[in-house]
């Protein structure tokens, strides 16, 4: 049987940005994504591109949707609001947290945020919308 860890590893742009679960429960998730310069959107600050920034806020927020005891495949981003607050650390490994906040019959509602080594200002956040399968009644 595979683990969640596999399958999470498995996926295509997952494993291309060396995301990584570090830690899990029931409807939350925390990912990361370590510093790589084929990321960077200014060679002159070496300041990550907000687009990886996006993924990994998206990567997480679904990892968290998929691991809610309520929600069943398939899954898929339906509405992704993000905000960014400042640049990321060059250097520096972001990790971003989510939690679904509610769940209904065919959508799960979930807030992330992001952070690099400054564990006190976050990166970006986000609030999104995930389409779920039909739930069993």
């Amino acid at each position: 049987m595979v683990t969640f860890s596999e399958f999470f590893e498995a996926i295509p742009h997952s494993r291309e940005l060396g995301m990584r679960i570090e830690s899990h429960e029931p409807g939350k998730a925390v990912v990361s994504m370590p510093y790589d310069e084929r990321l960077v959107g200014d060679v002159h600050s070496g300041v990550i591109h907000g687009g990886a920034v996006s993924a990994l806020l998206d990567t997480c927020a679904g990892t968290a949707t998929a691991l809610h005891p309520e929600v069943r495949p398939p899954i898929a981003t339906i509405n992704l609001y993000i905000a960014y607050m400042r640049p990321a650390l060059p250097g520096s490994t972001i990790f971003a947290h989510a939690e679904c906040y509610h769940v209904t019959r065919s959508v799960v509602f979930v807030r992330a945020s992001a952070f690099d080594s400054d564990k006190h200002r976050p990166v970006a956040t986000a609030t999104g919308q995930f389409t779920i399968g039909p739930r069993s009644l």
